[in-house]
C-alpha cells in the first residue's frame, strides 16, 4: 500500500483550494456535526460518480483520538512506568541468563520490549480475571512476548525465581514453556498462540461463542471481553484475517485486537516499501471494524498543535516503514539531519529542541496515556469489534544491541555497555554487579510498587493469565436410548454417516446432554443428511432470521434463530474448527462443559486445517471431529481433491486425538458412548476423530461384550474355513474395506481351502499406542512379569497377518513393529481418481481379489502352499500383472 499524503506542490489552483478549506473551516467552527455531514455528502457524491470508487479506507498517519478526546489517566503514571521498567528488565534477564548458562535455549527479548506498555495498560486497567461470579476476560498473548508475562507473574509472586531460571527447561519439571501452552502450564496459560495466525481466528470465534452461550441461555457472558495482542507481521497469515468479516458481520463489540506494529518481521521491515499500519487500517475498516490508531506519544502533541499547515503530518505519511526502522535505530542527531531537516517548515517546528529531546519523542505504543485512551475507547464502542494499531519499536530500550535493528528478533545477549545503557534509560535500581550477573529485580513485598501492583490486579478480579481445569460433569444417557438401532443391526442398508447423524439427533433430545451438544458444519449439511436439524434445533444467528427462506413450506426448511444450536460457518473450514475449539474449551473458559461435533469432508480436516487441530490439542479441547465421506474409494465420483487417504495417519500424530475408523454403526455407537463418558463424565482432556462413510450397506449387530475390544482397536469379527484347511491366516480390515476383507476370506476358504479369521481393526492408532506403552513398560521394568499388549494378545505367534484399509499403507503399518508374524499391508497410496467404488478398489488393489492375491503370495513365499498358486489365482480373477502401481506418477 502506498503512503497516503497530500502534496501542495502539485496544486494547480492553490487559491481555489484555499477557498474550499476556509469554507470548510468556517462550517467546522460554526457546527462540527454539519461539517461532518458535508464531508459525508461530498464523499457520497464522489463515489456515486465513480471518482472515488477505489479509494483506500484509511485515515491520516496520526493518532485517531485527539488530545481533547483522550481520557485522563486513572492510575499512578510514574508508578506504572517503574513497573514496566522492572518487567522489561526481568524478562531480559531471564532470557539472557538462560542462554548464558546453556547457549542453545533461544528466547526472545525484542518482541516484549516493544509490547511492554501494551501489556501493562491491560494488566493494570482492563484485563479482568475469572472469579466465582464471572468468567472474566480472555486474553490472547503475543507468543514471542511470553517472557514479559512471566516477568510480571514473578513480580506478582505467582512464579518463583527458580521457575524463571528454568525458562525453556521443561523436561525436569517446574520450568517455563517457550510460548503460551495450556498443556505444559495447565493452571497458567489459557490459549496457545505460538503458531502464527492461530490466535486471531481463535479469538474471533471465542468472542462469538460467548455470544452463542448467552443467546442460548446457557451462561452469563455479557460484559466479558476477548483481547488479542498480535504482531503486525503475523497479520499476513491467512488465518489471521479469516475471521475478521464474521466478527464485523455479527457486531462482536466484545472483541478487541491490539496489533503491536513494531514494523519489523523476524528478518526485516514488515512493509519496507510501504506502510503496514495504513494497510491494516484499510483491511480492518474495509470489513467493518472500528479502527483506533496509536502512532505518536504525548511528546508529539505540541508539534502537531504547531503544525498548522500539516507539513509534518504529510512528511510522516510519506515515510515508508523501511525508513521508519532506520530512523528508530538511530539517535536524535541522525533524526534531525535525515528527517526534520529535509523540509524547512518541519525544521522550524523543532528548532527549539535538542538532540536529546528529539531522541525522547516516543511512538504511541510506548505511551501509557495514549494506550489507555485507546483501550477505554474500545471498551465503550458498541456495534463493532475494535482494533488498536499501536506503533512501537522492536527492541525498545535495547539501544545499539537491538532497538529497531534487523537482528533484533534473534537477539539473546547484551554486552556490558548495552546493559548499563538499558539500566540508565529506565532508571532501574541495579548495581553494576547486578547487571553483570543479570540478577532479577523485585521490590520488597511491602514496597509501594508491590502494593500498587497487587491492588490493581485485585481490582480486576485477581491474577491473569489463569486457567480452570475442569467443571461440573454432564451425565451421558444409556447407549440403548439413542443407539439401539445401531447395536441391533439391520438388513436395511444405511451408511455410517447417516447412522452418526441419527444418533446425534437422538442425543439432542436428551434433557441433560442435549443442550450441551454443538453440531458444527462448514457447509453441505444436506450432503451429510443433517437437513432435519435446521428445523429441529435451528442455525445460530445473532439477529435471528430476517428473511423468509425459499423452502419455508418444507419440513426441513432452512431456519436461522438467535437461540439456534447448529453452527454452520459457510465454506470456511478454519472458522468451523475454531468454533469447535471454542466449544471444546468452554469447560475451562466459561465453566460449562459443551460437546462440539464438527462434521466435514474428511479430506478437508487434518490436511486443510491441521495446524488448528494441533492447537486444539495444545488447548486441551474436548469433542468429536467427524471425517465424513471418508476414505479414498468411498467417495467415488468426486476425484482426488475430495478423496481422503491420509487423515487417519495424520490424526495418529496428535497425542490427545483418539482416532477410529469404524466399519459398522454399532462400532460407531460403542466408540461415541466411550468418548462421551471420557470427556463429559471423567473430564479427560482428549478428543475423538471418527471417520464415517457415505457408502450404504447392511449393518451388522454388535455384541456389547465386544465393546471393550472395539474401544481398544481390534476384535474378532468372523471366521471362514474349516479345521481341515491347508493353511490359516489372519485378515484385518477397517471401515468399509472390512467388507472386502471379509469377502476375501470367503474366497480364500471356498477357492483355496485356506482358513481365515477376520478382525475389525477399529483403530490402528490405539493398537500402536497401547503396544508402544507395553513395550516401554517391559523395557524399563525387566524384573517384573512381562505385560502383553492388546494387539499381541489377539494376534500372537507367527501366523500370516494381512491388513487392508481405505488409507495409505503406513496407517495399518503402525502396528508392524509389534507383530511376530509376517505382516502384509495394502492401502490407497497415490492420488485419487473419479470412478465407481468397485473400480477404485480394484485400481488401488484393496478389493477382495487383490487381498486374496496378496495373501496367497505371502503363503507361497513362505512355503505354506504350492508353487504356482498365485499365477493360477491371477488367471482365475482376471488380474493384469503389467498395470502400473497406483502410486506411480
Amino acid at each position: 500500500m502506498k503512503p497516503m499524503f497530500l502534496s501542495s506542490d502539485a496544486d494547480p489552483d492553490p487559491v481555489e483550494t484555499q477557498e474550499w478549506l476556509e469554507a470548510f473551516q468556517a462550517a467546522q467552527k460554526q457546527d462540527p456535526e454539519r461539517a461532518l455531514y458535508l464531508l459525508g455528502r461530498l464523499d457520497q457524491c464522489a463515489r456515486e460518480s465513480g471518482l472515488l470508487g477505489s479509494s483506500a479506507p484509511y485515515s491520516s498517519y496520526r493518532n485517531t483520538l485527539s488530545l481533547e478526546q483522550q481520557d485522563a489517566y486513572p492510575g499512578d503514571l510514574a508508578m506504572e512506568q517503574r513497573l514496566v521498567a522492572l518487567c522489561r528488565w526481568n524478562a531480559l534477564a531471564m532470557v539472557v541468563r538462560a542462554n548464558k548458562a546453556f547457549g542453545d535455549l533461544g528466547g526472545h527479548i525484542a518482541s516484549y520490549a516493544s509490547a511492554a506498555e501494551i501489556f501493562e495498560v491491560g494488566f493494570n486497567h482492563f484485563f479482568r480475571s475469572p472469579t466465582a461470579e464471572d468468567g472474566g476476560d480472555l486474553v490472547y498473548f503475543q507468543p514471542h512476548s511470553s517472557p514479559g508475562v512471566y516477568a510480571r507473574a514473578y513480580m506478582e509472586g505467582r512464579l518463583s525465581e527458580e521457575q524463571l531460571l528454568n525458562y525453556r527447561q521443561e523436561v525436569g519439571g517446574n520450568g517455563l514453556c517457550s510460548y503460551p501452552h495450556p498443556w505444559l502450564m495447565p493452571d497458567f496459560w489459557q490459549f496457545p498462540t505460538g503458531s502464527m495466525g492461530i490466535g486471531p481466528i481463535n479469538a474471533v470465534h471465542q468472542a462469538r461463542f460467548l455470544r452463542y452461550l448467552a443467546h442460548r441461555g446457557l451462561a452469563e457472558t455479557q460484559g466479558r471481553r476477548v483481547w488479542g495482542v498480535f504482531g503486525d507481521g503475523e497479520m499476513d497469515e491467512p488465518e489471521s484475517i479469516a475471521g475478521l468479516s464474521l466478527a464485523a458481520r455479527e457486531g462482536l463489540d466484545n472483541l478487541t485486537f491490539i496489533i503491536n506494529c513494531n514494523l519489523q518481521r523476524l528478518d526485516g521491515p514488515v512493509r519496507g516499501n510501504g506502510q503496514v499500519i495504513q494497510e491494516l487500517e484499510a483491511l480492518f475498516a474495509g470489513v467493518g471494524w472500528n479502527v483506533i490508531k496509536v502512532l505518536w506519544g504525548s511528546e508529539w502533541d505540541a508539534l502537531f498543535a504547531r503544525d498548522k499547515q500539516h507539513t509534518l503530518l504529510r512528511k510522516l505519511a510519506q515515510t515508508v516503514d523501511g525508513n521508519y526502522q532506520t530512523l528508530g535505530a538511530k539517535d536524535g542527531a541522525y533524526n534531525i539531519e535525515h528527517f526534520f531537516k529535509t523540509d524547512p517548515e518541519i525544521q522550524a517546528l523543532v528548532s527549539h529542541m535538542s538532540d536529546a529531546e528529539i531522541d525522547a519523542l516516543k511512538r504511541g505504543g510506548h505511551d501509557l496515556r495514549k494506550l489507555y485512551a485507546a483501550y477505554a475507547a474500545a471498551t465503550r464502542h458498541k456495534g463493532q469489534p475494535t482494533v488498536i494499531l499501536a506503533k512501537t519499536k522492536k527492541g525498545y530500550g535495547m539501544g545499539a544491541a537491538g532497538e529497531s535493528r534487523m537482528t533484533a528478533h534473534q537477539q539473546k545477549k547484551m554486552d556490558e555497555a548495552a546493559l548499563k545503557a538499558f539500566r540508565d534509560r529506565f532508571n532501574l535500581p541495579l548495581s553494576d554487579e547486578d547487571l553483570a550477573q543479570h540478577n532479577f529485580c523485585r521490590p520488597d513485598p511491602d514496597s509501594d510498587e508491590m502494593r500498587y501492583l497487587k491492588q490493581r490486579r485485585e481490582a480486576l478480579g485477581g491474577p491473569i493469565p489463569a486457567r480452570r481445569r475442569e467443571t461440573a460433569p454432564v451425565p451421558i444417557p444409556p447407549l440403548e436410548r439413542y443407539a439401539a438401532f445401531a447395536m441391533e443391526g439391520a438388513s436395511r442398508e444405511i451408511s455410517t454417516t447417516m447412522a452418526m447423524v441419527r444418533m446425534m439427533s437422538a442425543l439432542l433430545k436428551d434433557q441433560a446432554l442435549g443442550p450441551r451438544l454443538v453440531p458444527i458444519v462448514a457447509d453441505e449439511a444436506r450432503t451429510f443428511g443433517m437437513a432435519n436439524l435446521f428445523h429441529q434445533i435451528g442455525i445460530y444467528s445473532p439477529v435471528g432470521q430476517l428473511y423468509a427462506p425459499e423452502d419455508a413450506g418444507s419440513l426441513v426448511s432452512y431456519r436461522e434463530a438467535k437461540d439456534g444450536q447448529l453452527l454452520e460457518e459457510g465454506i470456511n473450514e478454519a472458522g468451523a474448527i475454531s468454533s469447535w475449539v471454542a466449544a471444546g474449551t468452554a469447560y475451562s473458559v466459561s465453566n460449562i462443559a459443551m460437546l462440539p461435533i464438527y462434521i466435514f469432508y474428511s479430506m478437508f480436516g487434518f490436511q486443510r486445517v491441521g495446524d488448528l487441530i494441533w492447537a486444539a490439542a495444545d488447548q486441551r479441547a474436548r469433542g468429536f471431529l467427524i471425517g465424513a465421506t471418508a476414505g479414498r474409494t468411498t467417495l467415488g465420483g468426486e476425484g482426488l481433491q475430495h478423496q481422503d487417504g491420509a487423515s487417519q495417519l495424520i490424526a495418529a500424530t496428535v497425542p490427545t486425538c483418539r482416532a477410529y475408523d469404524p466399519a459398522f454403526a454399532g462400532e460407531l455407537a460403542v466408540i461415541m458412548d466411550h468418548g462421551m463418558r471420557r470427556m463429559m463424565e471423567e473430564q479427560a482432556d482428549e478428543f475423538y476423530y471418527l471417520t464415517v462413510s457415505n457408502e450404504s450397506y447392511a449393518q451388522e449387530p454388535i455384541d456389547k461384550a465386544s465393546a471393550d475390544h472395539i474401544v481398544k482397536g481390534l476384535y474378532a469379527y468372523r471366521r471362514h474355513g474349516g479345521d481341515d484347511a491347508t493353511a490359516s491366516v489372519r485378515l484385518l480390515g477397517s471401515g468399509p474395506i472390512l467388507r472386502e476383507v471379509d469377502a476375501a476370506a470367503a474366497l480364500l476358504a471356498s477357492d483355496w481351502n485356506i482358513r481365515g479369521t477376520v478382525f475389525s481393526a477399529t483403530s490402528f492408532t490405539e493398537l500402536a499406542r497401547d503396544a508402544a506403552n507395553v513395550e516401554r513398560q517391559n523395557r524399563l521394568h525387566p524384573d517384573q512379569p512381562a505385560a502383553t499388549s492388546h494387539v499381541q494378545t489377539l494376534l500372537p505367534g507367527d501366523e500370516l497377518t494381512v491388513a487392508a484399509t481405505d488409507y495409505v499403507r503406513a496407517y495399518p503399518g503402525l502396528i508392524a513393529p509389534y507383530l511376530k508374524s509376517r505382516y502384509v499391508v495394502l492401502g490407497t497410496d497415490g492420488f485419487g481418481r473419479s470412478d465407481t467404488r468397485a473400480r477404485l478398489r480394484q485400481f488401488f488393489e484393496i478389493d477382495r481379489t487383490h487381498i486374496v492375491i496378496a495373501t496367497l503370495h505371502a503363503l507361497e513365499e513362505d512355503g505354506r502352499i504350492a508353487k504356482g498358486t498365485v499365477a493360477e489365482a491371477m488367471a482365475r480373477y482376471d488380474i493384469n500383472p503389467v498395470t502400473p502401481a497406483p502410486w506411480a506418477v
